[in-house]
């Protein structure tokens, strides 16, 4: 089997490039590799908290040198899903600057007055008056997105309730289920694809979780590399009915530019999905689109 040409990453953030704002071993030779062979990428993050360009300079204090515009956020794809959804719409936000800038920037008016949307993303304060306007919004009929389904998330202190928690008390006190914008929606990597330009054929996602890295990854057509430098061990992985394409210690494991089947931790066979069957001699022939 040849090998794949690979052109860009999906990075995933925490877990795999740093543990809070600790650098992991091999992410700066890993990022500088890719930069120096030309290719794209993208560092990908379901933390809304932050702006693309805040999470650059928290990088940079780790040591890891990633301009803005390589970075993208769940606050991002939720504003480019809206503004593709409702152009100059409005919304009710329960989040921090990284949501609600991303809203800015689309032309969306904030207000709590009859809004379009209620849109939950993660913030370290929630409090229980913007919890219970947001309830009697969603009540009223407002549309109920959220930034990322993740219950959870980590703090120096130890793990805090993340924006799937208060999503679920949301929920359960108006009988609405949130559409989630961000990881494991597919729909938070082809966004990423496309403003790489990439195609998923040629791009490889890294990330710590099968709950969200692999199979948003899987379900958008892309090879995945689990590392272990995270919250997934190798227990772990048996518990999923499907796999990464390879699994590794940590991203310095990972050699840039290299078809991911080839390294360590790789299945013998790719884990993609099955091909369509042939078509008939007369028929057309089928061509890739792009993502």
């Amino acid at each position: 089997m040849s090998e794949r040409i690979i052109e860009n990453y999906l990075i995933d953030m925490d877990g795999v490039l740093v543990h809070e704002e600790h650098p992991i071993a091999g992410a700066d030779a890993f990022i500088a590799g890719v930069i120096a062979s030309g290719l794209g990428f993208l560092v990908l993050t379901n933390n809304s908290i932050y702006t693309a360009r805040d999470l650059s300079a928290r990088l940079s204090r780790s040591g890891l040198e990633i301009p803005p515009e390589r970075i993208w956020t769940s606050a991002l794809a939720t504003a480019l899903f809206l503004h593709t959804q409702r152009p100059g719409g409005s919304a009710y936000v329960v989040g921090e600057a990284g949501l609600t800038t991303a809203l800015h920037d689309i032309g969306y008016v904030l207000s709590d007055s009859s809004p379009d949307y209620v849109v939950l993303g993660e913030t370290r304060t929630y409090s229980f008056e913007a919890i219970t306007r947001a309830i009697r919004l969603v009540r009223d009929g407002a549309r109920f997105i959220a930034t990322n389904p993740d219950p959870t998330g980590p703090s120096v202190e130890g793990l805090l309730p993340a924006t799937g928690a208060v999503a679920a008390m949301i929920t359960k006190a108006t009988g609405v289920t949130p559409y989630f914008v961000g990881k494991p929606n597919p729909l938070m990597m082809r966004s990423a694809l496309n403003t790489l330009s990439a195609h998923s054929e040629t791009t490889v996602v890294i990330g710590d979780r099968m709950d969200t890295d692999v199979v948003a990854g899987l379900e958008a057509g892309m090879d995945t590399v689990l590392v272990l430098s995270g919250i997934t061990t190798h227990a772990d992985i048996e518990r999923f009915p499907y796999r990464p394409t390879a699994v590794v210690d940590s991203i310095a494991r990972i050699p840039v530019g290299r078809d991911v089947h080839t390294i360590d931790g790789a299945p013998t066979a790719p884990a993609r999905r099955p091909a369509p069957a042939a078509a008939p001699d007369d028929a057309e022939p089928r061509h890739a689109t792009q993502s």
